[in-house]
């Protein structure tokens, strides 16, 4: 499965949760205007796929960074990851939709069953 078709499958999985969540769409091929635009507006290179904002018991929220089966986390994505758990977030690699449905059912029981 790739990336994007993996991303694709946890937003289904994740609009019909209830929780509030959201994708930053960095990546991809861009124009260089439309990139130089958007990293002028902000965008950070190694933000997580997938930002969960609910709270849980124990977290400000949880962040998921989509992997495809070799895929490994970037130096900038690492960065992102000791930026957000030193912040209170919970922070994972998946790489299946099981995987998301399992973290999902670890921090936010009521909403996945």
């Amino acid at each position: 499965m790739t990336e994007d078709s993996l991303q694709i499958a946890v937003a289904r999985l994740l609009d019909h949760t209830g929780l509030h969540w959201f994708h930053c769409p960095n990546g991809g091929k861009r124009n260089i205007l439309v990139a130089a635009k958007l990293k002028r507006m902000g965008a950070k290179a190694g933000v997580p796929d997938v930002m969960i904002v609910t709270p849980t018991i124990q977290h400000c929220g949880v962040a998921v960074e989509l992997k495809s089966d070799k895929g490994r986390l970037t130096d900038t994505q690492k960065q992102w990851r000791e930026a957000l758990t030193s912040c209170g977030w919970a922070y994972y690699t998946a790489r299946s939709v099981d995987e998301v449905i399992e973290i999902c059912k670890t921090h936010y029981p009521k909403y996945v069953k």
